[in-house]
């Protein structure tokens, strides 16, 4: 396990040498002549022989997005970078203190139909850590596998009629979780860059 960090950074360095296609963003979807506002989320990869990825179930009782899979993650506060960010909101969701983060870096922005560019942010966490979700924004949380979710094999395209327009989405299901949208089209991208076979 000890040479997980140095291959999935070496994976992702090589992975952005070059523009891959097939790249998700939801941009033509967001409200004309808005500025996007900043987020960012963290994609904790489980030191594991098969490291997997903590997600989160948003609440039900959540203003937007709710009940859905999501990383932890949320707004870039007035100064802060993305990766400090991620450190941030992964303490106040799941109770992951940033020096139990070693950080990769970050990979593609998605921008999103709601107004938001997320820079997603890889780093390493042990595994099996006491996590404590807070409740207000966390319902419960699972670990994945990283090969996975990485799969372009597990990745469907959807689409649904939302206000007139017909949108199209990714879903991945995995064992009774329904992971979609936003989250799903961060991982397809990541999954550009770094191959699940080479994991």
């Amino acid at each position: 396990m000890s040479d997980l960090f140095d291959r999935l950074k070496a994976l992702l360095a090589a992975g952005h040498e070059a523009e891959p296609e097939g790249l998700r963003d939801d941009l033509r979807y967001a409200p004309k002549g808005k500025e996007l506002r900043g987020a960012a989320v963290l994609i904790a990869v489980t030191e594991r022989d098969e490291p997997g990825v903590l997600l989160t179930h948003r609440p039900l009782e959540m203003r937007s997005h709710a009940g859905q899979v999501a990383f932890p993650g949320g707004k870039i506060d007035p100064g802060e970078d993305a990766i400090t960010a991620a450190l941030r909101e992964a303490h106040e969701e799941l109770g992951i203190h940033p020096d139990h983060v070693r950080i990769i870096g970050e990979t593609d922005r998605y921008r999103t139909g709601s107004g938001f560019h997320i820079t997603p942010v890889v780093g390493i966490v042990p595994p099996d850590l006491p996590l404590s979700p807070n409740p207000e924004e966390v319902a419960s949380w699972f670990e994945a596998p990283l090969r996975f979710l990485l799969d372009p094999a597990n990745h469907s395209e959807k689409s649904i009629i939302y206000q007139g327009v017909r949108r199209y989405y990714l879903e991945m299901p995995w064992n009774g979780h329904f992971i979609w949208g936003a989250t799903a089209a961060m991982l397809h991208n990541l999954s550009r860059r770094i191959h699940h076979a080479h994991l």
